[in-house]
């Protein structure tokens, strides 16, 4: 069985470096509800529990729980920052729809 994959674009490597030097880690996870069925949240986090997995792109971390993992296999996180506003942003090829904001998603 192959590990799950998740993508850190260089622009949300680079915002990660920035924002959290001192945390160095931005986390994501899934929990259900928005509105959509699922939504992101992102946080920054300095510790790295047992279930993490750790996806490092030039000298940052995005942490995921075990739980979440299964949800985010294929996706990609990036940093945008355009008319509104800034984030980052999970591209899921897994989710079959998303709200406008880019946090909620349906399986």
């Amino acid at each position: 069985m192959t590990e799950p994959a998740l993508t850190v674009t260089p622009a949300a490597a680079k915002r990660i470096l920035e924002i959290a030097p001192q945390h160095g880690a931005l986390r994501i996870a899934v929990n259900g509800g928005g509105c959509s069925g699922f939504q992101y949240e992102f946080k920054l986090d300095s510790d790295r529990a047992d279930d993490d997995t750790a996806f490092e792109r030039d000298g940052a971390t995005v942490l995921v729980d075990s739980m979440s993992l299964g949800f985010m296999d294929g996706a990609t996180v990036d940093f945008v920052d355009d008319l509104m506003g800034q984030s980052f942003r999970v591209q899921n090829p897994q989710a079959k729809s998303s709200c406008g904001c880019g946090t909620s998603f349906s399986l």
